[in-house]
């Protein structure tokens, strides 16, 4: 005699019990590998506001000046200028750092300016003999923290940095939200609060902002 066992119907997946699922999970995991990110933007957010309670406002200036080799200034071509000779030649010497901001070339003379986060090297060269005047101003790891929240002379790398901290950011946000709305007792607390919130910030724009 052949039993034929009852099998038990399989429940298809809850659309709903997945979104929430996964909610959680990118929520959870999304804000610790952001966690460094958010106190990093966080403080530099209140030392940016009120640079002189850090020091960020503190800067040293340094002069040089000096002659390079003539030959790479005084081509009457201003295309055979020896550009990357001359760069190479201030970070050997002085310990020029940053990236290439700008060269210029006239008749008389060549400028040329290096900047990095919280960092300046500007020179003046003489094209005749090959003269040049250099000013370098550095500014302290609270400036160049300040910089780096700003994106400002940081290079694309760092760029990248920024953009996708803004995309985890918005993820942990847009998953709290998620997660929000399953959470019966307390949805619409949240979502009330959340719109207190926002008025809140409304406000403060339209009473205090000139």
């Amino acid at each position: 005699m052949t039993v034929i066992a009852n099998k038990k119907p399989v429940k298809a997946n809850n659309p709903k019990k997945e979104v929430a699922k996964l909610s959680r999970w990118l929520h959870i995991y999304l804000s610790m590998v952001s966690f460094a990110i958010v106190l990093f933007f966080s403080v530099t957010g209140l030392t940016l506001n009120h640079p002189t309670w850090f020091g960020g406002d503190k800067q040293i200036e340094t002069k040089y000046n000096g002659k390079l080799n003539i030959n790479w200034v005084n081509n009457p071509d201003t295309n055979k200028v020896a550009k990357l000779e001359i760069v190479e030649f201030f970070r050997k010497k002085h310990s020029a750092k940053g990236f290439v901001s700008e060269i210029r070339i006239d008749e008389t003379e060549i400028s040329v300016s290096l900047k990095g986060p919280a960092y300046g090297f500007d020179v003046f060269i003489d094209r005749a003999n090959g003269a040049y005047e250099a000013s370098e101003i550095k500014m302290g790891a609270v400036a160049v923290m300040n910089d780096l929240h700003k994106g400002r002379d940081s290079g694309s790398g760092w760029a990248w940095v920024i953009d996708i901290s803004a995309i985890f950011l918005i993820l942990v946000s847009l998953s709290g939200l998620i997660l929000l709305l399953f959470m019966k007792k307390r949805r619409v607390a949240g979502l009330v609060s959340g719109v207190i919130g926002l008025i809140i910030c409304y406000l403060i724009y339209v009473i205090f902002v000139p």
